[in-house]
Order: structure tokens, then C-alpha cells, then sequence
């Protein structure tokens, strides 16, 4: 099939399927029509099947049928091409030399991505001896200039114009669930250009997004240090197309009807609890548990105030519990359902990779900014296992994305602030095997308590002998492995997904009064608890809580696709932070809530005994002068109701701390 006939067939099929489309197009202004493969295939096969051997001539034809067309705009309108065959998508690691020149299809995650820079096409030079006017189309990455001119001139031409248009690179990398065993993720370079670099689809191509293209293989000259040119080429796609895959809950598109359907779903009687069921079903137990992942999943509403201020949505949630008690898959379940996460294991994560790294940069020449889990997922979920085996300084890398929502970094002359809003969650062991209700959570976890704090909800997952438990355990297992579940789920994955992502879009939870008295109320409460002198020691609830207590109360009122947060979403709030703090926050010396075994690590009993040893020390120091007996701090101190071991326990704190010193064996004395 010559040019000319190909022209008119594309041209014959443009009227017969897109004519409507071109003139919308035309209408709006805008430069490019996609197509869909398979209706060409149908429409004339031997056309179709040239496209993908000869992807540049094909394209360009297309390209000159739709000029034909009188649309009367001054920009051509680009052929974009999608939905290849099978035989086309490839994997980036199965792309071979047979395939340059060809048109294929692939998917993966945006690793890196540059600025968008103008790039000269062609250039049009005149020549001063005659005038004659030298066209030269710039193909290479070198900028070209004619050598010689018909009339015998050699040497210097006049630059008369040039045509840019803006490009951008891409690195694409494969995506980790379509590897296979130690296969390590290969990755490729991508080149777009004019409205694929539009302000729009830029937004789609942000680090750690998933999206497909279509485009054509290429291979690239790789130039020596000796200025010559290497025998080995690399590769490169130039894309014709590309779409989002795997899109974050904001660009979910959802259609009229299926809002139709979901809003139906939403009126069922106890939706909520139907939605605790179908979040986790090969799970056994663990019922508040999913009932926080799943106002996790729903989060509350971001606000700004006028003074800057802005006030996260999401809502971090930290398991600690014995091991086999099921955290491990619980998390695995919440990467599968939320529609954008990235799944991270302790051990094999640094603070660059979940924040971010530089890096050296090949194609600007110079340091790029390479964005790590807690930027990619940005609108997403991080599930973060094993926490408690990162080092703390990895684990204070999360401080700031897990409050203030932004990760900055200012190395190697790049000053640069990320956004991660991110949804966290997470799951440790503790430091001795199980979890122990009586020891402070910061003795337990090998992490930092200013870190443990930022979590709205922390559940202790405890495994505990309990005969008819084990039986429905063991049954419920079983059954599973059977092959056999009889557990009849209301919701289907997918179906979750939209609807997580419906609320998320378009229900703003405001507060009611009613709402907002029950949540003061249970604050005030809680806050003036216990007789006076307890009060001023322990502090049971504090303000981070309280806005935890907001921001749970908002996802609840979502889960049933409600504009206005009522009190029983309120009640349902206080009732999940109740548990937790019952569970972690209950100072059994004092017989009181103490919201600083978990902020500070040192519970307020712990703390108003460090401060009866600090000041006997003080009384003994002007008695016996700089050095103190040891054995004097202990008598006075269980005088005052302090237990010896306690007491030399408090010592050995003060002397790591700083606080104290020993001079000689037996005696303290205080460093001022």
C-alpha cells in the first residue's frame, strides 16, 4: 500500500468513526484525537498491521488525512494510537533489539522526571553568497548545520528560523507485582513531547504514579569519552500515548450510573458494619481492628485555615502485637484495597527510600531528586511492616511526612518540599517477643515515642488461650485451606475502591453540634478525671487526640455517604479511641488514664517520682556537701513511698540522662 492510498483509507476512516470528534476537537482547541486500535483493525487489518511495523510513516499519514479535513485551525492535529494487541504489550525487560522501529505498549511506575525544556525540531538556514534557503530537520541530540550550499559555498549559513517543541524525559520502571523471584526491576527511558507534556498530563506523570504507554522504540548513539561513538546503543520509547493505570482516589472516574449505584449502597441498613465485613474476609477476628482500617481508608477532611494552617486528613494507625497474630496480612489486605499504596518492609527500608534521595542525574547533568514511599504514594496508603527492625534514624526520617505532610530535603544544592499526603500504616513487634499491658509502649518498641505519638490509633494485637476462640480460629483456617470459605461478602473488592473513592471526592463531612457536644464532652471528661493532685501529674487526653477524635468522626459519616457528621459517628470515635487508650493508656499504678506513656515514654507516676529523687538529692547535697551516699537517697526516698527498686531504677535513668554522676563507688553527686 503506497503513501497516497494509505492517506485516503486513514482518511476514510476518520469520517466514517472520529468526524464528530474531530470537529469537538477543532471547536475546543485541542491538538490531539486518540484512537482506538482495534476499530482500525476491523476497519481495514492490512492498514492496522502496517502501523505496528511502521509506526513514524503511519502515524505521519494519519496525521496529513485529518489536514484534509477543512476544520480551519492553524495546528495540526496529532494521531495518538491505543489498546494495542497482545502481541505488542511487552514487559520493559522483554524489549529487545527486533523491536526498534516498532510500535509496542507497555506499563510501569515513573521513577524520574525532568523539566519541561524546548527542543528544536528543524531549522531553516540562507545561504549569503546566493540566498538559497537550506531546511535542515534535526534528528540527533547535537545541533546540526548544513555543510555545504548547491552554489559551492562552505562554511558559514545564516540561521533564518527554527521550529521548537517543548519535550520531557521520563525513566519508567517496571512495576514490582509483574516480577518474578530476585528479578530485578528494569527500567527505560521515555521521550514526550508536545501535548503530552501539557500542564494536565503532567499532573499524571508525577514520580510514583503507574501508567501505560504506547510509543515507538528507538535506539540512541552512546558517545565516548574519546568523542567517537560506541558500538552499544541504548534505548529509548518516544511515546505517542499514555494514560493513567493506577490513579489515586481523587481521578477515579466514576460514571452516572454507577454513582447511581453506589448511592443506593450507600442507604443499606448498616452499611458500615457491612463494610467492616467485606474489608478483611479471610481474616479471622480482630473486629475493631477493621473497623479503624476502615475509616483509615474513608480519612477525614483537610482543612486550611486563613493563617496557613492546614490540618491533615489522614489518619496513621500503628499495630504492636505478639507475632502470627494476623498484622502482617491485615496490612498486605489494606495494600490490595486502597487504589494507590506501596507496601515496605523495616529491614529493607532506609529514610531515603521512604522519603526521598538525590541522585546523579545522567541527562541534566547534575543532582535529581528521586522521590521515596511516602512521596510516590502521595494521596495513597504506605503499609509499613516490621517497623521496629528500621534504625531510628531511618524512623525519624516519617516525623515530619507523618504531621506535617511534606518531606523537605536541601543536599547537594537542591532545597526542595515534597508533598506526602499519606495515609500510614504500620505494624511492630515488641522488643521482648509479646506485647506486655503493664510495661510503658516505649520500652516495648525500639522506636522513638515522639514518633509513636503521631498515630491517631494503636492497637496492641494480643494472642491469648481462650478456648472457644481457638476452636472458631482453627475451624475458620481450616476451612480456608479447604478451599471452602462460607463467608458471603457484601462488598467486592473493586466495588470497595469506588466507593472508598466516590466519598473521598465528593462528601466534605461537617460537624453538627450534637457531634461536636459529645466530642467536648468526652474531652472535658476525660480531662478532668481523677482528684486534683493526679490531674496535675497525669494528663490523660491530649489536643492531638481530640483532633484524632475529628478526623475519625468525619470518616464515619463517609462510610454512609453523609454530608454532616451526626453523633452516633461521634459515639463510634470516641468508643475506637476509648479502647485504645484502655488498652495502652492505663496507668495501673494510679489507676488513671496517662496519655504520656505513649507521647513522652515516662509515665506521670514515673515522672513525679524522678522529681521526689531530684529533690532529696538536692536536700542531702547541703548536708553532706557535693557527695551524696547512695544509700542515704534510698532510705529517705521509701520514707516517701518510693520502692527501693524503683529508686535505684530512677538513678540509673538520671545518670544516663546526664543528670547525675558517680564520683566513687556508693556515692552520686549532681552535674550543675
Amino acid at each position: 500500500m503506497d503513501a497516497e492510498t494509505q492517506i485516503e483509507k486513514f482518511k476514510e476512516f476518520f469520517e466514517v468513526h472520529y468526524y464528530d470528534t474531530l470537529l469537538s476537537k477543532a471547536s475546543k482547541g485541542e491538538d490531539f484525537i486518540i484512537v482506538s486500535f482495534p476499530e482500525l483493525a476491523i476497519f481495514e487489518p492490512q492498514l492496522a498491521d502496517s502501523l505496528l511495523e511502521e509506526p513514524e510513516d503511519l502515524i505521519k499519514a494519519a496525521e496529513y488525512a485529518i489536514k484534509r479535513f477543512d476544520l480551519n485551525i492553524e495546528e495540526s492535529i496529532k494521531a495518538r494510537f491505543k489498546d494495542l494487541p497482545y502481541s505488542s504489550n511487552l514487559t520493559i525487560s522483554e524489549i529487545r533489539s527486533k523491536h526498534i522501529s516498532k510500535f509496542i505498549e507497555f506499563k510501569g511506575i515513573v521513577r524520574q522526571k525532568t523539566d519541561v525544556r524546548p527542543q528544536v525540531t528543524s531549522a531553516k538556514f540562507e545561504c549569503p553568497s546566493c540566498g538559497n534557503v537550506i531546511p535542515v530537520l534535526q534528528v540527533d541530540t547535537k545541533f546540526k548545520e548544513p555543510t555545504s550550499c548547491s552554489c559551492g559555498r562552505k562554511g558559514k549559513f545564516h540561521m533564518l528560523s527554527r521550529e521548537l517543541v517543548d519535550a520531557q524525559k521520563l525513566v519508567i520502571e517496571e512495576a514490582p507485582e509483574e516480577l518474578e523471584g530476585g528479578e530485578q526491576p528494569k527500567r527505560i527511558n521515555v521521550f514526550l513531547k508536545n501535548d503530552l507534556v501539557s500542564p494536565i498530563s503532567d499532573r499524571k506523570t508525577n514520580p510514583g504514579s503507574k501508567v501505560g504507554i504506547t510509543g515507538v522504540l528507538k535506539e540512541v548513539p552512546i558517545t565516548l569519552a574519546t568523542g567517537g561513538k560506541s558500538t552499544r546503543f541504548d534505548l529509548m520509547i518516544e511515546a505517542n500515548y499514555m494514560h493513567p493505570v493506577q490513579e489515586e482516589f481523587t481521578s477515579l472516574v466514576i460514571t452516572p450510573e454507577e454513582e447511581e449505584e453506589l448511592k443506593k449502597i450507600s442507604k443499606t441498613p448498616k452499611i458500615y458494619e457491612e463494610i467492616v465485613r467485606s474489608i478483611a474476609p479471610t481474616i479471622y477476628g480482630h473486629e475493631r481492628i477493621k473497623e479503624a482500617l476502615v475509616l483509615q481508608l474513608f480519612g477525614g477532611t483537610k482543612k486550611s485555615q486563613d493563617d496557613g494552617v492546614t490540618r491533615r486528613a489522614d489518619i496513621h494507625i500503628l499495630l504492636i502485637g505478639d507475632p502470627g497474630s494476623g498484622k502482617s496480612q491485615l496490612i498486605k489486605r489494606m495494600s490490595h484495597v486502597a487504589p494507590k499504596s506501596r507496601f515496605v518492609s523495616g529491614k529493607g527500608a532506609s529514610g531515603a527510600g521512604l522519603t526521598a534521595a538525590v541522585v546523579k542525574d545522567e541527562f541534566l547533568r547534575g543532582y535529581a531528586l528521586e522521590a521515596g514511599a511516602l512521596v510516590l504514594a502521595n494521596k495513597g496508603l504506605v503499609c509499613i511492616d516490621e517497623l521496629d527492625k528500621m534504625s531510628k534514624e531511618d524512623a525519624s526520617a516519617m516525623h515530619e511526612a507523618l504531621e506535617q505532610q511534606t518531606v523537605s530535603i536541601n543536599k547537594a544544592n537542591i532545597q526542595a518540599t515534597l508533598r506526602s499526603e499519606t495515609t500510614v500504616l504500620a505494624a511492630a513487634n515488641p522488643k521482648f517477643g509479646r506485647f506486655d499491658p503493664y510495661e510503658l509502649l516505649a520500652k516495648q518498641i525500639d522506636l522513638p515515642s515522639t514518633l509513636i505519638n503521631r498515630f491517631d490509633l494503636i492497637f496492641p494485637v494480643r494472642d491469648l488461650p481462650d478456648k472457644e476462640k481457638d476452636d472458631k480460629l482453627a475451624s475458620f483456617i481450616l476451612q480456608l485451606h479447604k478451599g471452602s470459605s462460607d463467608k458471603e461478602v457484601f462488598l467486592e473488592t473493586d466495588l470497595i475502591k469506588k466507593y472508598v473513592g466516590y466519598a473521598k471526592q465528593r462528601i466534605k463531612p461537617k460537624l453538627t453540634d450534637e457531634a461536636l457536644k459529645e466530642i467536648k464532652d468526652y474531652f472535658v471528661t476525660m480531662r478532668s478525671s481523677g482528684t486534683e493532685e493526679e490531674r496535675i501529674q497525669s494528663i490523660p487526653i491530649s489536643a492531638r487526640q481530640l483532633e484524632g477524635l475529628i478526623r475519625l468522626s468525619e470518616a464515619s459519616a463517609r462510610t454512609r455517604l453523609s454530608s454532616k457528621v451526626v453523633k452516633s459517628d461521634a459515639k463510634r470515635a470516641i468508643e475506637l479511641l476509648h479502647h485504645c487508650l484502655m488498652l495502652i493508656g492505663y496507668d495501673s499504678e494510679t489507676k488513671t488514664f496517662d496519655i504520656d506513656r505513649i507521647a513522652t515514654g515516662v509515665s506521670a507516676s514515673q515522672r513525679s517520682n524522678i522529681g521526689i529523687i531530684k529533690n532529696l538529692i538536692a536536700e542531702l547535697e547541703q548536708q553532706t556537701g557535693k557527695l551524696v551516699p547512695v544509700d542515704d537517697v534510698i532510705r529517705e526516698a521509701e520514707i516517701k513511698g518510693v520502692v527501693e527498686e524503683k529508686a535505684h531504677e530512677i538513678i540509673e535513668k538520671l545518670k544516663r540522662s546526664g543528670d547525675l554522676f558517680t564520683p566513687r563507688h556508693g556515692y552520686i553527686s549532681r552535674i550543675d
